[in-house]
């Protein structure tokens, strides 16, 4: 197989992305058309080697197949994601399986590889390095707050030390005072027993004399003082001071020095937001195809599919009414993940945060919610307001459009106001409900969707005003758009309503079966009704301007492959299988349409530009 016949008619230059490129860098793994080799050169200090793609493309030589070493692989297969040779696909285990070209699987793959490096040197290694530089800060912090607290501590050490000394001090001086008082006092009795007795005693001794005298003069002169006697002195008694230490409660005393709280170590998840597009430069101005074409159909089993958006270029988020779950799929329709939401109602609207959470709208129990791995977190619940769409802007902020249920017996409309508020987290930052009359942007009435455009306008799809109504970012009124100035169709009717890298807005027209495509200032650009849509309702747009469109009720479903050429933009014929089933999600490219028969219900993805990665 000729490497350089296979691809040269598909693979566009990487700076402009119109001409075909037949150069290549090596260094930079660049694909550069004739006019933009020079520019590739200009002002880099990069040494390039820039030679022709055919030359470069001959130096990839064919691998060898795993299970059959002898013979060379020419295919890669896109489900199995292995490259095979034809044994592999005459052994019929790849039968139905999408198959490209080995070299432009090669050209893929470098392309991912090429982003993914960008990706990795700009956004991801930079903030690894800010995380990392910011754990020697911490751990100064964790040691100068040691510091702190022992110091502190030390410190109501002191202060209870001087109390505790005062208390000892103040306790000693108590109990001389008291011996001080009562010791007088014993001294003082003690002094006057020690009197008497020694009168007593000297009154024996002078008894004793008397009765050995046998003078009957001093015998008769003898004053008898026993009855002094016996009054005998006072007993002291003396109630000596004792004390009582009390028990030691520690709980107590560590609640009255202070308490010290624990140290706790928390991890919390860090969000990662996508670069987002044109950070570093300004997406290249890419014209629109009069056909967009099918990439591929997956079928999602929904009874009635209503809502779609991108989780990332190969995966997507769908949901639909009467049904509470939200499936994820990959482009070739396999079901990845399905989350029920926790209150059983059917979400209202889906989106995705910048860092790859879902967030969905319950109407009924008045709550947005988040999922992240699975797990449903309510991030806002409105009192007297119902959320109806909701959008992930490129701040990081939600947008909500959201209605009161303010009616009368009357059930009248009258009463019921819209508006769009826009939260960081769960916390109001802008709410936006008036033009600058006074008067209600939004109708009381109808589904509404939003999206947030790359100039930051707020687009809103209001179906009750049947208009697209977009605001500034300060919610200032630019236009409304209530359709083409001169038109054949019915009623504009719009429901989902997404934006694409080039500022253009794109809004599903449910009852005429068709897309409306228009500029960022309003200006209607022009129709996709070419494309047998039916009842068209979500809508959203990967990174790769592919555009997806959810369609309701269907009966049967066309399912669209991805072309055999999978680089070919122009001029080929994509391989159909018809299957029956319920709503699907159809993914289109730039190239022809093929028919669909019979009604449908898919989410459509179209290119619609005529630059397109597939």
């Amino acid at each position: 197989m000729d490497p350089w016949n296979s691809t040269q008619d598909v693979i566009r230059c990487t700076l402009c992305q119109d001409l075909v490129a037949p150069m290549y860098c090596e260094v930079c793994h660049t694909h550069l058309c004739k006019d933009c080799v020079e520019k590739h050169f200009s002002g880099s200090s990069i040494v390039h080697k820039v030679v022709p793609l055919k030359q470069y493309l001959t130096t990839l030589s064919n691998p060898k197949c795993r299970k059959h070493p002898t013979k060379q692989c020419e295919l890669h297969c896109e489900q199995c994601d292995i490259p095979i040779c034809a044994k592999c696909i005459s052994s019929g285990k790849h039968s139905g399986h999408k198959q490209i070209d080995i070299f432009k699987s090669f050209e893929i793959k470098t392309e991912i590889l090429q982003r993914d490096l960008q990706e990795l040197e700009k956004s991801i290694y930079p903030k690894y390095k800010a995380i990392a530089s910011n754990i020697p800060v911490q751990k100064a912090n964790l040691s100068k707050n040691s510091r702190k607290l022992t110091t502190t501590i030390d410190k109501q050490g002191e202060v209870w030390h001087r109390e505790i000394d005062t208390i000892i001090t103040n306790m000693k001086s108590n109990v001389e005072e008291m011996e001080s008082k009562h010791l007088p006092i014993l001294n003082k009795q003690e002094n006057e027993i020690a009197c008497t007795i020694s009168e007593i005693t000297q009154t024996i001794a002078e008894l004793k004399k008397l009765l050995n005298s046998k003078d009957v003069c001093l015998v008769s002169e003898y004053k008898s003082r026993i009855a002094e006697f016996r009054r005998m002195p006072p007993k002291l008694k003396v109630s000596l001071p004792n004390f009582r230490p009390q028990e030691i409660h520690t709980d107590q005393l560590i609640k009255q020095f202070g308490s010290l709280s624990a140290l706790s170590f928390t991890t919390e998840e860090q969000d990662y937001s996508m670069p987002p597009q044109g950070a570093e430069s300004s997406p290249p101005n890419r014209s629109l195809m009069d056909v967009p074409q099918v990439i591929t159909a997956i079928d999602t089993g929904y009874g009635s599919l209503y809502g779609v958006t991108c989780l990332n270029d190969t995966e997507v988020w769908t949901c639909g009414c009467f049904n509470n779950k939200m499936n994820l799929y990959n482009l070739q329709g396999e079901l990845l993940k399905s989350i029920q939401t926790w209150s059983g109602n059917m979400p209202r609207d889906i989106a995705v945060t910048r860092s790859g959470g879902l967030v969905f709208t319950d109407y009924r129990v008045r709550t947005v919610n988040l999922v992240k791995n699975t797990k449903i977190q309510t991030v806002i619940t409105l009192w007297r307001w119902t959320p109806l769409g909701v959008c992930s802007a490129s701040s990081g902020d939600l947008l909500i459009v959201m209605d009161n249920d303010d009616k009368d017996d009357s059930d009248s409309d009258d009463d019921v106001q819209t508006k769009v508020v826009r939260y960081s987290g769960s916390t109001e930052k802008q709410s936006i409900q008036y033009d600058d009359k006074g008067q209600p942007l939004y109708s009381p009435c109808g589904d509404k969707y939003i999206s947030e455009n790359r100039n930051l306008d707020i687009c809103v799809s209001d179906s009750g005003a049947r208009a697209v109504v977009v605001v500034n970012k300060a919610g200032k009124l630019r236009f409304t758009y209530t359709g083409p100035p001169s038109t054949t169709k019915g009623s504009f009717n719009p429901r989902g309503i997404t934006t694409d890298s080039q500022g253009r807005i794109l809004t599903a027209d449910n009852y005429n079966h068709c897309i409306h495509i228009l500029d960022q200032d309003g200006q209607f650009l022009r129709y996709i009704d070419n494309s047998d849509l039916q009842l068209p309702w979500g809508l959203c747009v990967d990174t790769r301007d592919n555009l997806f469109v959810a369609e309701r009720d269907t009966v049967e479903q066309t399912e669209r492959k991805l072309p055999t050429d999978y680089f070919n933009q122009m001029g080929k014929t994509n391989s159909l299988s018809e299957s029956s089933g319920a709503e699907a999600v159809t993914c289109m490219e730039r190239q022809r349409l093929p028919t669909r028969t019979g009604p449908k219900s898919a989410v459509c993805t179209f290119t619609l530009d005529h630059y397109n990665p597939f």
